[in-house]
């Protein structure tokens, strides 16, 4: 079975992380799940690794790897950073933390669809329909097939 390992680098301060970091992290968990349901059958296994950091580390926070390569050396992002609210509360310092435009927004979470197309794309699959929820026509079957009055 092939293994696709995500690592997700973030600001921990006794147990704690910033706004940012945590939206990131619902968003990585929840891809994960999902990779996990769609990528199994396929032959491969998705794990998924939580390196918690100290505040002399922030510069790493909130980055995510995929197979030891940053997402923006796989998409197309640029990272940059903005004043970090949450950071500054939790320091007690002003501080500045990663930002990243993908898709022309500019977002301080990473967010789900771009985990989900590193994952594909670092995987070879990059081509393949990323496994889009089907929407339930009403019908009870769950295919999406339009009929109202049963399969």
């Amino acid at each position: 079975m092939k293994t696709l390992i995500i690592e997700w680098k973030h600001l921990d301060v006794e147990g704690e992380t910033c706004d940012r970091c945590y939206d990131t992290g619902e968003n990585l968990v929840n891809e994960v799940k999902r990779l996990q349901r769609a990528l199994r059958p396929r032959g491969i296994e998705v794990q998924l690794i939580e390196t918690k950091l100290k505040d002399t580390q922030l510069k790493q926070s909130n980055i995510i790897l995929f197979n030891e390569v940053a997402i923006e050396d796989i998409l197309d992002i640029e990272v940059s950073e903005n004043y970090c609210a949450s950071c500054t509360d939790m320091l007690g310092r002003e501080t500045y933390c990663r930002t990243v435009t993908f898709e022309g927004s500019e977002y301080e979470d990473i967010p789900a669809k771009a985990i989900r197309k590193a994952a594909y794309k670092v995987l070879g699959i990059e081509g393949a329909k990323e496994e889009e929820p089907k929407r339930n026509s009403g019908c009870g079957c769950g295919d999406g097939c339009g009929c109202y009055s049963g399969c």
